[in-house]
């Protein structure tokens, strides 16, 4: 074995420096190894700080295909079989607790509901869910009307419909909680409210399963989206809607013409005066109008 002595001499004379310097020398020293430290610590602040702000200005860059303007909700991509969304450092949308319209098949318009109506008035403040970047604002007429769609790094997208104005602007960078818009009443709506929807690349998640606005909270801390085949099978609520009831057959008419009355149109009809006048909520003695329609079976 051979001993590098001049590296050794070396060492031997850092140390014996060391030891020769004044007590005030090594305090001078051990004060130091915590600034240090301390400077370290400052930096990876600076250094997650600046990676926050990158993600903010590119949210979830490696999970979209690009940034646009243009459509709501339509991406061509296939989706991750699983993703987990980062719930944490949340904001709710509205202080209401009060569900007007829950997520899923509405049969009074015969379609999906993909999004959940939370009570507001004209004027409330809606409050964005988390930080990220504005990607639309815009005015639908027979859908959203006044509607904000937000990109957030945790790669879901919100967006907030029918409101009254908008308080923010196309790639603006919002945080979470702050103001973006008033409630309202715009568009394909029926009494003021606010439309919330949850997406990730375009596929709709009820809001519901990451949100309690009863208790104004989330969840969780974390929600994990799985796919099955690049569709989501979260989707299966989405696309899982009930059959259409079978087609009713349509009811035959009869348009009243001159001088016709019940018995004459019974006898041209095929029917008789008890049905007709049980069909159309009318009595023997019912004058009849020229035009008039009523129905015969």
């Amino acid at each position: 074995m051979f001993f590098n002595f001049k590296r050794l001499k070396t060492g031997a004379v850092v140390v014996l420096a060391v030891l020769s310097l004044p007590v005030s020398g090594q305090d001078l020293l051990a004060r130091q190894a915590p600034i240090d430290k301390k400077m370290r610590a400052i930096d990876s602040v600076a250094l997650q700080r600046l990676v926050g702000d990158e993600q903010l200005e590119n949210p979830a860059f490696g999970l979209y295909p690009d940034w646009n303007n243009q459509y709501a909700h339509r991406y061509d991509v296939e989706l991750p079989e699983e993703y987990k969304i980062d719930l944490r450092h949340f904001c709710m949308p509205t202080p209401s607790t009060r569900i007007t319209s829950n997520y899923g098949y509405r049969a009074s318009f015969r379609r999906q509901h993909k999004g959940l109506d939370i009570k507001v008035y004209i004027g409330d403040t809606i409050r964005s869910a988390f930080s990220g970047k504005v990607r639309i604002v815009d005015y639908e007429r027979r859908g959203y009307g006044n509607y904000i769609v937000i990109r957030h790094p945790n790669g879901l997208e919100t967006i907030y419909g029918h409101l009254s104005k908008h308080l923010v602007k196309e790639n603006q960078i919002v945080k979470a909680g702050e103001p973006i818009g008033l409630g309202g009443n715009t568009g394909r709506s029926t009494g003021s409210h606010l439309h919330f929807e949850t997406r990730f690349l375009g596929q709709a998640i009820n809001p519901a399963e990451m949100f309690d606005f009863v208790a104004q909270d989330v969840t969780g801390d974390y929600y994990i989206f799985r796919s099955n085949k690049g569709k989501s099978e979260l989707a299966k609520n989405e696309t899982n809607v009930r059959p259409k009831p079978t087609a009713r057959p349509r009811s035959k008419v009869h348009r009243v013409k001159s001088g016709e009355n019940l018995s004459v149109i019974a006898s041209k009809c095929g029917t008789t005066v008890a049905k007709l006048c049980k069909l159309n909520g009318i009595t023997r003695t019912t004058v009849l109008r020229p035009g008039q329609i009523l129905k015969y079976s």
